[in-house]
């Protein structure tokens, strides 16, 4: 049984957010928990973690489903006795302008974003609570801020998880729970962003995108905070991004 863990939700490609998140919190010597849910991309993050002598536990599962977040809860609690820190990280974009706005991808957003979030700190709370500790981060973009087509569907939702993870901060802060919501501002240099809009990332040059290490690197920065300084909410971008 491991004394002290971490916890990503939303783990896809090893050129990832997720990934990259999840080798920071191994690294820094947690046990760490990976879902998402794809088995396949699961297996080779974690077997990157664990060549490098990282400590991982790969779970397939929909976080948007309330039973599979009850087990997979289940299977930490059962291994594990502290956790030390965790990040929501799903994300799911699709963009459409509004009139050609399915209610079916508005719902799916919605649930991926947001819902998804709520079932996983419905669980999380109860176990940090009890440690009267722990740091939570939810990861959130431009769009939790600001609306703009052809993301509307996708800004209602983080907009959402943004005021989820305020009530959070407000209620559980005083317990000694640490809730940051961080907004990603810019293009993140991932596997996603090179197959999808290659010609974007060519044209933003050296230091255009946010390099997945150093946005994880500033997770764990953050969650070393002495309670006496305590970020909520933090916004990161290249340093030439417009904004």
């Amino acid at each position: 049984m491991s004394s002290g863990s971490a916890i990503v939700a939303g783990v896809g490609p090893e050129q990832g957010l997720g990934a990259a998140l999840a080798r920071c919190f191994a690294k820094n010597g947690l046990h760490v928990f990976i879902f998402g849910r794809s088995e396949d991309r699961l297996h080779r993050v974690a077997s990157t973690i664990q060549r490098s002598g990282g400590a991982v536990t790969p779970i397939a599962a929909d976080v948007t489903i309330e039973n599979s977040v009850q087990s997979l809860f289940d299977q930490i609690r059962a291994r594990c006795d502290r956790i030390h820190v965790a990040a929501y990280n799903v994300d799911s974009n699709i963009p459409a302008p509004f009139l050609e706005t399915s209610t079916e991808t508005f719902t799916n957003l919605w649930q991926q974003n947001c819902l998804g979030a709520f079932l996983f700190a419905k669980q999380l709370m109860s176990i940090m609570q009890a440690q009267k500790q722990g740091t939570v981060f939810f990861t959130g973009a431009t769009a939790s801020l600001r609306a703009r087509p052809p993301f509307t569907a996708f800004a209602t939702a983080k907009a959402g998880l943004r005021a989820l993870a305020q009530g959070l901060a407000r209620e559980f802060s005083p317990q000694g729970i640490h809730v940051v919501h961080t907004i990603i501002d810019g293009v993140i240099d991932g596997d996603r962003a090179r197959q999808q809009f290659p010609e974007f990332v060519q044209a933003k040059g050296v230091d255009g995108l946010l390099e997945l290490d150093a946005i994880a690197q500033t997770y764990w920065a953050i969650h070393q905070q002495p309670r006496s300084a305590w970020t909520h909410e933090l916004d990161l971008r290249p340093y030439k991004e417009i904004f």
